[in-house]
């Protein structure tokens, strides 16, 4: 097991878990969030399925909200 943080919570994942994994654990689709890993925009979205988590990860997961 791996602890990183996410949005400001910790969080226990399996290692070699990647940010895909983290999503859909999450049940978030990854169309409609923005990621950033370690104070990095994920700007690939292919990426995310390769990425690796480690122990001691930040990840900031930011939603799009509609509306005016």
């Amino acid at each position: 097991m791996i602890t990183l943080t996410v949005n400001g919570s910790p969080r226990e994942l399996a290692r070699n878990s990647t940010i895909a994994g983290l999503l859909g654990s999450l049940g978030i689709d990854p169309r409609l969030v923005v990621v950033e890993h370690n104070r990095a925009i994920v700007r690939d979205r292919e990426a995310y399925g390769s990425l690796n988590l480690d122990n001691g990860d930040v990840v900031e997961i930011v939603h799009f909200v509609g509306g005016g």
